[in-house]
């Protein structure tokens, strides 16, 4: 950390006040770059802005426009990081027509506005880095997350449009697929379903072990960096091999 691969540049990153996008943002800052965390509690991401320097805008992206203002007004920016995500555990027939609506807005249509909102400014530079934070469901399918895994897939779809589009404008568009992470939303989980739950989880790794939100912070810089500048279009794992051979 802190080799300011990411000097001068400006990064919005969405969900960045604790798990994941906490670690990117911790990451970001010590190579240099200078970010806008969105975050819908404003409290554990003061606290992030005081130890890194980032600024912070309070934002629920399911409100669209307000997710598309939000990188209109703080912009313009090199890197978008559209890490906010929610996840639900029930079978589809258990699932309701709200719960899609919600799932969707979050993991998905919230990406739509983002990119939307960024892309004219990294269009007219020549430059840009377009970083989504999927998951390993969106590839493999998930029992019980059926509507989370086809959110996670649309958003690897949409992802590898956006690159074949905007390859000749000079800007780059990754996805990165988490597998099951040591976050608080996942111990959130485990709370509720047992410990069961985190040795399957665990046991689904080709390492037989969680990853850590730094672990997936470290792809995202890489992927934000000079050194990833042949690279577009491309759904990275960082999951310990659990979507191995897919």
């Amino acid at each position: 950390m802190g080799s300011n691969s990411l000097a001068g540049r400006r990064a919005f990153v969405t969900g960045g006040s604790s798990g994941i996008g906490a670690a990117i943002v911790r990451r970001f800052a010590a190579e240099g770059a200078t970010v806008v965390i969105a975050s819908r509690d404003l409290l554990p991401a003061r606290a992030l802005v005081e130890e890194t320097g980032a600024s912070v805008v309070q934002l629920d992206v399911t409100d669209l426009q307000a997710a598309h203002d939000a990188v209109t007004a703080t912009g313009p920016f090199d890197i978008l990081v559209n890490n906010a995500g929610i996840d639900q555990h029930a079978y589809f027939t258990k699932t309701t027509f709200a719960d899609w609506r919600q799932l969707l807005a979050v993991n998905l249509e919230a990406v739509f506005a983002t990119t939307h909102a960024a892309l004219p400014a990294m269009q007219a530079a020549g430059y840009g880095r377009i970083i989504n934070i999927s998951s390993e469901a969106g590839r493999m399918g998930s029992r019980g997350g059926s509507v989370y895994a086809a959110a996670k897939g649309g958003v690897h779809a949409f992802t590898r449009s956006i690159a074949r589009e905007n390859g000749s404008k000079g800007i780059t568009a990754n996805v990165i697929a988490p597998g099951p992470v040591d976050t608080p939303l996942l111990r959130s989980g485990v709370e509720q379903y047992g410990e069961k739950l985190l040795e399957s989880m665990k046991a689904s790794t080709l390492l037989g072990r969680l990853g850590t939100p730094d672990e997936v912070a470290a792809a995202v810089a890489f992927l934000a960096s000079e050194e990833a500048a042949f690279i577009t279009g491309e759904i990275l794992g960082v999951s310990g091999g659990m979507g191995c051979g897919l």
